[in-house]
């Protein structure tokens, strides 16, 4: 059950991290009005399911632009936090 709780921790990590990047270093503008909503970490570590919504409804746009930063927010991801594995990301719209 330990393993559970260190997951839960690496994902609020991660979405704090990835809201700040997100906020302060895109400078797409379809990614202008995401918000963070919560991440789901695999138990091995190998993927990260990012939950976003965007005030303005622009979803699909807001997906692509996310998509596209990847990368980039995984390389700036792995500088901030220390692990062994730095998961893959995946953004999900969070229809809630």
């Amino acid at each position: 059950m330990a393993n559970f709780a260190r997951t839960d921790r690496v994902g609020q990590q991660i979405q704090r991290e990835i809201a700040e990047l997100v906020r302060l270093e895109l400078n797409d503008p379809r990614v202008r009005l995401v918000t963070i909503t919560g991440v789901e970490v695999a138990g091995d570590y190998s993927h990260a399911k990012i939950f976003f919504t965007r005030l303005d409804g622009k979803n699909e746009e807001a997906q692509q632009g996310l998509d596209r930063a990847a990368g980039f927010l995984r390389s700036q991801l792995a500088r901030s936090i220390k692990l062994r594995i730095m998961p893959q990301l995946h953004f999900v719209y969070d229809a809630s």
